[in-house]
């Protein structure tokens, strides 16, 4: 099976706002004994990160810090003391690389400023020689297909003959020639099979759905061989196909709610299911190395777990299941398959990187990612299931202060941590916010509402056109079942999130006022309609999907709904505190997202808290102003909720940071300033 597409994260932190009382004076009281965790340790750069092995197995690369920004470094497997950087970047951090099929140099991707025009580049292994792969301005890269077999080239699209669509090409790893495969028109996505030749091309239908069609020889078949609506866009894909092209792996809810591995013959077109389960979708599967076929496949509702298909790796899965005495991820393998990189998030210390090689199933540890944290006191995170008012299932996670223990004996102020997509999921894990908080005093939730990903299509469908309304009742629900568990009061909790996360906090705070006691927004939107006609022209593709699921602008009914759900329309009745963090080049949530609800509050003398950085997208990707963020962050939350804070100090000056509007309404802001 082809290795899959990168995909490239873009991290946004996560913050919120506080004030003083006897009810906070206890809980300061209950964490007197607990030490305060410095914010760097949570939020600074990582010791190692992302390790991935060659595929011949004699190297390991990682990205790790060189004159304090994230870099790329490789080693000898069988030494890593003789580790060297292959980079030199100083403003920007890498955050995704891989290797190159050869073995002989690594890849990587960045952006500038946070623009999200991603390029390519590659690095000699050997030489170091650094090469700029896909040399365009205002172009952003996907990486297609990489194969086992083909060591010398991958395929690549660029966008930049069109903006809207990627052209594919071949990339000559040694040369840094691009050949035209296919010049697109039209279509979203390509999956190519072990040898690199296009078999499907992926294109957006006017239901809101995606039409598969078969590609030979370069051409694209004018008819669908098959299609699903909008119900089953985001949880119907293919995933690969085996080495000798013959079948086909799917996850596939069509005729099931969540999202089954199917595979398909493909000279007969007949699918047979390999698992199935009612609670969450299935689409990561393990394959084989050589064959391509599915050996393992991964599970994840509460928490993740690997599930045998194959009996001769089942071994392997128990013996891991049984050491890591935690969750596991398998972060690349060698392509022989007998070397893995494994790392084991046991939540209540920080995650470690493994060696597990098969033969003798030893597993031999390699870094910890945050030395700094071993032994400091992190605590459990807690999955739960709450209800919604409808009876709706929200798969959540709870992580409490380490005074109150996994059930507190008298409530705790709280943060309600809100996830961003919304067509995304919070996971089960180690997670710097939910720890840095809890570290501050705060119980912290986080909770899947309707249209989160994962646990179906029934469960992203509820959530179409229910921006504001039912997605935000099911966190208001979710707020109702800590109060009810004695883990908060009422008046004491805050709402907080990135992207749509910051939506839902405008929202919070704009359409039920009186439901928080304080918020924070980072990139959150605040008018629909300017959030639809900013999007990136490379997510032409989507727009349709976006229209269905959020409103359209383009009926007056679209028009209604779209003012109706926009925060920045009720803005005259927020009436608690609100911190605004914002990347001033984020090609998702424009700047002006921000710029018009702090503008509305301002004119009404509305108390806001604005802080811009000039150098960020969508979240804050450089650890200088992650820090800033989240020591103005925690100071806010104090004040509101009544929790522990470290100092702003200097923080503010070693970032970018830009306060634009009301630095008198944070505590220390103005003479961290």
């Amino acid at each position: 099976m082809i290795r899959p597409i990168l995909s490239v994260l873009v991290l946004a932190a996560v913050t919120g706002f506080g004030s003083g009382s006897a009810f906070a004076q206890a809980s300061a009281a209950q964490l007197s004994t607990t030490p305060l965790i410095e914010r760097a340790k949570f939020f600074g750069n990582p010791t190692k990160a992302g390790s991935q092995i060659s595929p011949d197995g004699k190297h390991l690369s990682w990205i790790a810090p060189r004159d304090g920004v994230m870099n790329l470094w490789v080693a000898p497997l069988s030494d890593l003391s003789k580790a060297k950087p292959l980079t030199a970047e100083t403003k920007r951090p890498i955050r995704a690389m891989f290797w190159a099929p050869d073995s002989k140099s690594v890849l990587f991707i960045n952006d500038k400023g946070g623009d999200e025009n991603f390029l390519l580049y590659g690095v000699n292994v050997a030489s170091g020689e650094q090469k700029s792969l896909t040399p365009f301005e205002k172009t952003r890269v996907q990486v297609v297909g990489i194969s086992n077999n083909v060591k010398d080239r991958i395929l690549v699209a660029v966008n930049n003959r069109d903006p809207k669509w990627h052209d594919v090409h071949s990339l000559d790893l040694a040369t840094g020639k691009l050949a035209l495969v296919f010049q697109n028109d039209g279509y979203s996505s390509f999956l190519p099979d072990e040898s690199l030749n296009l078999r499907i091309a992926t294109k957006s239908n006017s239901a809101g759905g995606t039409d598969f069609h078969t590609v030979t020889d370069g051409k694209v078949a004018p008819t669908p061989y098959a299609s699903v609506g909008m119900d089953d866009v985001q949880t119907t894909r293919p995933l690969g196909f085996t080495t000798d092209g013959k079948s086909l792996y799917w996850a596939d809810s069509r005729g099931r709610n969540t999202a089954a591995l199917l595979e398909q013959d493909l000279a007969s077109g007949k699918t047979k299911v390999i698992a199935e389960d009612a609670r969450a979708d299935i689409t990561s599967a393990l394959p084989d190395t050589r064959t391509g076929r599915v050996q393992a496949y991964q599970l994840d509702y509460l928490t993740n777990e690997f599930i045998a298909v194959d009996p001769k790796i089942a071994a392997d899965l128990a013996f891991l299941k049984k050491q890591a005495k935690g969750a596991f991820w398998i972060n690349s393998r060698s392509e022989d398959g007998e070397k893995w990189i494994v790392v084991i998030d046991r939540v209540i210390e920080p995650s470690s990187t493994f060696l597990y090689e098969r033969k003798g199933k030893r597993l031999t540890k390699l870094y910890t990612s945050r030395p700094e944290l071993e032994g400091a006191p992190l605590v459990p995170m807690l999955p739960k299931e709450i209800k919604s008012r409808d009876g709706m299932t929200m798969v959540s996670y709870l992580t409490m202060p380490k005074s109150a223990g996994d059930k507190t004996n008298a409530p705790v102020p709280m943060v309600l941590l809100v996830h961003g997509g919304p067509w995304a999921r919070d996971g089960y894990g180690y997670n710097s916010v939910h720890q840095w908080l809890a570290n501050r005093g705060y119980a912290v939730l986080s909770v899947n509402f309707r249209g989160s990903t994962g646990f179906g299509k029934k469960f992203i469908s509820a959530g179409d056109m229910q921006w504001g309304r039912k997605m935000h009742d099911d966190l208001l629900d979710a707020v109702t079942w800590a109060v009810a568990e004695g883990i908060t009061t009422r008046d004491k909790v805050a709402i907080m999130g990135a992207s749509y996360g910051g939506y839902a906090t405008l929202a919070g705070l704009a359409f039920t006022p009186d439901q928080f006691a304080c918020g924070v927004d980072i990139v959150g939107p605040s008018n629909l309609f300017t959030l639809l006609s900013t999007v990136p022209p490379y997510w032409e593709s989507l727009k349709q999907r976006f229209y269905k699921r959020i409103g359209d602008p383009t009926t007056e009914a679209g028009k209604a709904v779209l003012k109706e759900r926009s925060p920045l329309y009720s803005a005259d009745k927020i009436t608690r505190p609100l911190l605004i963090g914002q990347g001033a080049n984020d090609p998702r949530v424009n700047v002006a997202e921000s710029d018009q609800i702090v503008a509305a509050m301002s004119a009404k003398n509305i108390p806001v808290t604005y802080v811009v950085f000039p150098d960020e997208g969508h979240g804050f990707a450089r650890p200088a102003n992650n820090i800033a963020f989240m020591a103005v962050t925690e100071n806010f939350l104090g004040k509101c909720l009544g929790g522990r804070a470290e100092p702003i100090g200097a923080s503010l000056k070693a970032s970018s940071a830009q306060v634009k509007h009301g630095a008198e309404f944070s505590p220390g802001l103005k003479e961290a300033m």
